[in-house]
């Protein structure tokens, strides 16, 4: 999955609007353009489609984090993971940011058709160096994607 795929999905999923996605990038300090947003929301073979770079998704999540729990004490507002982005960061900055239990997350991928344990979920948020880390692949974080827009946005 690209960067702009995932920008796009949480987006419908979370029904967030142009003006509340720029609030979010500028709540780590990330400037963006109205016209750049839109950029980055276009499909690959659009026109003006402007590709998402792992800093700027970082800085969306980490401002999506803020908005919703707050900063931490002592803490700048600023995206300060310099890793590169993976699937597995996306997945935990979006269940610190929407503060998902294992069961919330069991129940969301329920919703997209996937069956999984807590301890295959546990293996996903443990350390890269862990013996038991799995690594998230772009199918499961799509599949978590669909869970969330089933819960957050049911049809009529």
């Amino acid at each position: 999955m690209t960067n702009n795929d995932i920008l796009r999905r949480l987006r419908y999923a979370l029904d967030i609007s142009n003006v509340e996605m720029l609030a979010l990038f500028g709540a780590t300090h990330c400037t963006i353009e109205p016209d750049a947003l839109i950029g980055l929301l276009k499909k690959d073979t659009e026109e003006g489609h402007l590709e998402c770079s792992d800093s700027l998704l970082n800085s969306f999540l980490d401002g999506f984090i803020l908005r919703k729990r707050g900063s931490r004490e002592g803490g700048t507002g600023q995206a300060t993971h310099s890793e590169q982005l993976n699937n597995n960061i996306i997945l935990k900055k979006l269940r610190i940011a929407l503060n998902l239990r294992d069961d919330d997350l069991i129940t969301i991928l329920k919703l997209a058709g996937v069956n999984v344990s807590k301890s295959e979920l546990g293996a996903l948020f443990r350390n890269r160096d862990h013996k038991n880390f799995k690594a998230c692949g772009d199918q499961f974080l799509r599949n978590f994607l669909k869970g969330l827009t089933v819960l957050r946005r049911p049809s009529p």
